[in-house]
């Protein structure tokens, strides 16, 4: 069985999937764009778009009643590989050992023409 989870404090989903679903002891975050829920707006540097996004994955974890601690993969998307050590370190700052696995790709073109797009799988303790 799977559950829809939904935060007004996280950008709400732009097509046809849920922002996130719980099943089975975990739980499936789709990448969360730099939108501000509250303000609507993005910001244009990417560290800031970082921050905006795993703000996003907080949000969405807590609603399922989670932490970032929770957290076993990530996938980050970037539209420019140049933009990896600066978005690591904010990255960085959100999270402590044991770090989860993580994938960083580079892709063309991002939703909104945003810089970044983390995705996350998260893990409910005694399921």
């Amino acid at each position: 069985m799977k559950k829809q989870i939904s935060t007004n404090n996280a950008p709400q989903a732009i097509g046809p999937y849920s922002q996130g679903i719980a099943t089975e002891g975990l739980v499936f975050i789709s990448g969360q764009l730099p939108i501000n829920a509250a303000t609507g707006v993005m910001p244009e540097d990417v560290a800031e778009q970082a921050k905006e996004s795993l703000n996003n994955l907080q949000a969405i974890l807590k609603e399922s009643g989670l932490t970032m601690n929770d957290i076993v993969k990530t996938t980050i998307f970037l539209a420019d590989m140049n933009d990896f050590v600066v978005a690591n370190e904010v990255y960085g700052s959100f999270f402590s050992e044991p770090f989860p696995s993580r994938s960083t790709v580079e892709i063309s073109r991002l939703p909104k023409d945003a810089k970044i797009e983390i995705e996350a799988i998260a893990v409910k303790k005694g399921e």
